[in-house]
């Protein structure tokens, strides 16, 4: 649950979102040993994403992605120092906004972003479209009822 919107009621009232994310690195130490310490510790990522999704207010679900993206990259890259857990070469990340406050009926609104450790946190990088496979893709989507 977080208030993140433009609208004054999505500052004030808990809404509930959506997170999916997709992380890029070589599994294939894990895939051998069957150890956790060989791998990205999804439960680890999933409380710091949760964090940002109950944290500091974004106007944007773009904005929030990219805090999303920031912090998934930044978790990683922390534990690989620490752990000899692969790095993170990349992450898909989509998030989604349940039941909008918008005058249609829909399920959800959302955007998928995709970024790379250098690309986390660059300005403009959020509303940039590419083509598939451009580091910097995002897409906006919508689901109606």
């Amino acid at each position: 649950m977080g208030t993140h919107g433009v609208l004054p009621e999505e500052r004030d009232r808990p809404q509930p979102f959506e997170v999916d994310l997709d992380l890029e690195m070589d599994l294939r130490a894990a895939g051998r040993s069957d150890l956790l310490g060989d791998t990205a510790d999804y439960g680890d990522i999933a409380e710091a994403v949760a964090a940002v999704i109950a944290g500091p207010h974004s106007d944007l679900l773009e904005h929030l992605a990219e805090r999303i993206a920031q912090v998934a990259l930044s978790a990683a890259v922390g534990s690989a120092g620490i752990t000899g857990v692969p790095r993170i070469t990349g992450v898909t990340v989509a998030v989604r906004k349940l039941r909008p406050p918008v005058g249609v009926a829909m399920t959800s609104a959302g955007v998928n972003i995709h970024r790379r450790p250098s690309e986390a946190g660059q300005s403009g990088q959020a509303g940039r479209s590419g083509s598939p496979g451009d580091p910097g893709q995002s897409a906006a989507t919508a689901q109606a009822q």
